[in-house]
C-alpha cells in the first residue's frame, strides 16, 4: 500500500447530532455520505433512505465522499429522519434519493440534479412554516441561511446557537412574529447586529446573547417592549442602556460575568423583574431604585465589589427568596445592622416579621459563614 493510499483510507472523527443527543463516529474520510447512513442505521435506528445529514447548512449528498462534502476531523453534522422511515420499513421520498445506476454487479449512485436539491431546500422550509420553529444550533453556520427569511410572519423561534455567524442583518425584520431569538455562543460583535432590524421585533419575549463579544447594549433595546427574558451573560458589556428601563414586562435579567461598572437607576421601571444576575462584574454600588422590584425572589449579586445593598432592597422586595453575595465585601455585620435599622426606623410598610426572620437566619448561619463573605439566604 502506498503512502497515498495510507492517507486516503485514515480515519477521521466526527460527530453526529440526532434527537437531543451526541454520536461519536469514526469513519474513512473517503467514505461516502450513503456508507455513512449506514454507519448510522443501528445507532439511529433509521433507515438511511430517511436520513437527512446537514453540514454547514447544507444536505449532503448521498454520491459524495466526507472528503469532498469538505466534512473533516472534528466536523459536527445534524441528522433529520424523516417520519415513517424508521427501522422496519416505510415509503420512499423519491425526491430525496439518489438514482440507482446498475453496471453488471456494480450498482453506482447518480448525484442527484439541481432541481432535487431545490425540493431539499422546499422541504426543510416548509417544515419551519408548519412548526414555527428554525432549529440551526450546532450546524457550523457562518451566516444565517438566506431561506430563514422566507419564512416570514410564520417564524416563531429562531435558535442558531453555537454556531459562527457574524452578521445580523436588517432583514430579520421580515420574521416579524417572532417571540423568541437565540444567538448565543457565536462571537458576535456590536459591529454584526443591525438594532434597526432587531428593534422592530414588537412580539419578541425572548433575547438571548449568551457568550458572545458584545461591548455595548444601544439605546434601540428599549424598543423591544414585550422583552420578559434577556440573556447578555458572558460578554464584554461595561454598563446597561438607560433604555432599559423601557422594558416593563422584562421578568428575567441575566448579564452576569461582564465588566459592568454601574447599574442605571432607571432600570428601578422594570418593576416585574422576578430573577436577576449581575454576579461577576465591577460594581461597587447598586442604585435604591431595585427597591422597585416588588416581585423579584432571586437577586445574584456574588464576586463583585460591593460593600453595602440599598435599604430599599429589604423594605419593598417582599418576595426576596435567593440573595447570592458570594465573594462580595458585604458582611453579616453589614445585613444584621441593616435589618436592625429598618426595625428601629419603624417603616409602615415594612413586613417586621421578614426582617425578624433574616436576623435569626444570620445568628443562625454565624458559625457556618466565612467573615467576609457567605454564599446565599434563602427565606
Amino acid at each position: 500500500m502506498s503512502k497515498d493510499d495510507g492517507e486516503s483510507s485514515a480515519d477521521i472523527n466526527i460527530t453526529v447530532k440526532f434527537s437531543g443527543r451526541s454520536i461519536p463516529i469514526s469513519i474513512p474520510k473517503d467514505s461516502t455520505i450513503k456508507q455513512l447512513k449506514s454507519h448510522l442505521q443501528p445507532l439511529t435506528n433509521v433507515l438511511p433512505r430517511g436520513q437527512k445529514l446537514i453540514f454547514k447548512g447544507k444536505l449532503l449528498v448521498d454520491a459524495m465522499t466526507l472528503k469532498e462534502s469538505e466534512v473533516m476531523n472534528g466536523a459536527k453534522l445534524m441528522l433529520m429522519a424523516s417520519q415513517g422511515l424508521h427501522q422496519g420499513g416505510g415509503p420512499i421520498l423519491k425526491e430525496a434519493q439518489t438514482r440507482p445506476i446498475s453496471r453488471g454487479k456494480e450498482t453506482e449512485y447518480k448525484r442527484p440534479d439541481a432541481r432535487t436539491e431545490i425540493v431539499m431546500e422546499k422541504d426543510r422550509l416548509q417544515r419551519w412554516k408548519t412548526t414555527g420553529v428554525i432549529a440551526l444550533a450546532d450546524c457550523n453556520l457562518k451566516a444565517i441561511p438566506n431561506e430563514v427569511w422566507d419564512c416570514g410572519s410564520s417564524a416563531r423561534v429562531l435558535d442558531v446557537n453555537n454556531n459562527s455567524i457574524q452578521d445580523v442583518p436588517n432583514k430579520i425584520s421580515c420574521l416579524n412574529s417572532i417571540q423568541k431569538l437565540f444567538l448565543d455562543g457565536n462571537g458576535i460583535s456590536d459591529e454584526a447586529i443591525r438594532w434597526e432590524g432587531l428593534a422592530s421585533l414588537k412580539y419578541l419575549t425572548v433575547l438571548s446573547f449568551t457568550r458572545n463579544q458584545l461591548m455595548n447594549l444601544p439605546s434601540a433595546l428599549g424598543s423591544l417592549t414585550s422583552l420578559r427574558q434577556l440573556h447578555v451573560a458572558n460578554n464584554k458589556l461595561t454598563s446597561l442602556p438607560n433604555e432599559i428601563g423601557m422594558l416593563t414586562r422584562l421578568e428575567v435579567l441575566k448579564a452576569n460575568n461582564n465588566r459592568i461598572t454601574t447599574v442605571p437607576e432607571c432600570i428601578g421601571e422594570c418593576s416585574s423583574l422576578i430573577e436577576v444576575d449581575l454576579s461577576a462584574n465591577l460594581l461597587s454600588e447598586l442604585p435604591d431604585t431595585l427597591g422597585n422590584f416588588h416581585n423579584l425572589k432571586a437577586l445574584h449579586l456574588s464576586n463583585n465589589g460591593l460593600k453595602s445593598l440599598p435599604c430599599t432592597l429589604f423594605k419593598h422586595c417582599l418576595q426576596l427568596a435567593t440573595l447570592d453575595l458570594h465573594n462580595t465585601e458585604i458582611t453579616m455585620d453589614v445585613l444584621r445592622q441593616g435589618g436592625k435599622n429598618l426595625m428601629n426606623a419603624g417603616a409602615q410598610s415594612i413586613r417586621s416579621s421578614w426582617i425578624l426572620e433574616l436576623l435569626a437566619l444570620l445568628n443562625s448561619m454565624k458559625a457556618l459563614i466565612k467573615t467576609n463573605s457567605f454564599s446565599y439566604i434563602t427565606l
